[in-house]
């Protein structure tokens, strides 16, 4: 009788792994094959041979295209992340040897972050598509990947602002987050895109911006609360901006980034008791405000960028609700 190899385990779907330790290395061919017996002689010396046609060549060559150049820079950051993944695990791989399970495996494996787990096979997919015109792979394993669902107990909708939070700050924010609020209710757009504004966006009238997850460009009307702020803000500085100046910056004048804007924010609605209500619900907030004005859902996507018309629906529906039954209140007896 031959005996078996050393650290190799059998999972419970059937596939072998090499496991030693923390290191846990899936068996890619048949046991008793020549190519088992490489792979596995490659991971007990620690020269594992590098495919030349990997996974870490096929993402460096995508992102060396013009398609990745085009790509917006909110489409990029959700994906370098996901790249760095891949490349720390299945890099040195061959491109052709990965599967639908393995993906499926990954994605188990990052449950934990559910938004990441279903970006995996977004990136590969994406990938795939070059490794078929390069004839690196005849197929693409990430077609028809089911995305996981977050769990119930970890899906917090996101809460309008209501007339009170929203008085609340106006009248007792500091003047950064307040500045913050105003852009957030005003433009009406993603958290992301706030920190983007420069001085040479707003002409005293509108501001201007390339939306980052849509690449689409629009020119927004201010509200004058939204005016008042700008205005406000920029009388404030010692000298009068340049144009390619931010229009939120840190404490050092520096263009602040997203996390500092977040933490500022976060910052004053634990000193307000506003905790309820997260900086992603101003651009609902936004929303419910045009719903109020009498805006319908294109105007509202003319002004909010949005692609779709499900969250439009969604928060203008609620807006609309609130007004009507404010107008039966007031025609009863």
């Amino acid at each position: 009788m031959v005996k078996r190899k050393k650290y190799l385990w059998n999972h419970p779907s059937g596939r072998v792994y090499f496991r030693r330790g923390k290191l846990l290395v899936r068996m890619l061919a048949p046991e008793g094959t020549a190519a088992f017996d490489a792979q596995y002689w490659e991971i007990m010396t620690g020269k594992r041979a590098e495919a030349k046609r990997s996974w870490a060549a096929l993402i460096e060559l995508h992102m060396q295209s013009d398609k990745w150049a085009s790509a917006s820079p909110r489409y990029r950051k959700d994906l370098e992340p996901i790249f760095a993944y891949l490349v720390s695990r299945i890099g040195k791989a061959d491109v052709s040897k990965l599967t639908q399970p393995d993906i499926y495996d990954a994605m188990e494996a990052n449950r934990h972050r559910v938004r990441f787990a279903n970006y995996i096979p977004t990136a590969i997919s994406m990938l795939s598509k070059l490794a078929i015109r390069k004839r690196w792979r005849l197929d693409n394993p990430a077609i028809n990947i089911e995305p996981l669902r977050v769990p119930k107990e970890r899906q917090k909708p996101h809460l309008p602002w209501p007339d009170w939070a929203v008085a609340k700050m106006r009248a007792e924010a500091e003047p950064v987050a307040r500045l913050i609020f105003e852009i957030g209710v005003g433009s009406v757009q993603r958290p992301g895109d706030w920190v983007g504004f420069t001085w040479g966006d707003y002409d005293g009238e509108t501001l201007k911006l390339r939306q980052n997850k849509t690449d689409v460009p629009l020119t927004l009307p201010c509200t004058e609360k939204l005016k008042a702020a700008l205005d406000e803000a920029k009388a404030a500085l010692a000298f009068t901006p340049m144009p390619q100046r931010h229009i939120l910056t840190n404490a050092h004048g520096a263009p602040m980034t997203y996390r500092t804007m977040a933490d500022a924010m976060i910052r004053e609605r634990k000193r307000l008791g506003l905790m309820a209500f997260d900086q992603h619900a101003l651009r609902y907030r936004g929303v419910m405000e045009l719903a109020w004005s009498g805006c319908d859902d294109d105007e509202i996507a003319s002004y909010s960028g949005h692609t779709t018309k499900a969250m439009i629906k969604k928060y203008a529906g609620e807006a609309r609700q609130i007004m009507r039954a404010r107008q039966a209140a007031a025609k009863r007896i």
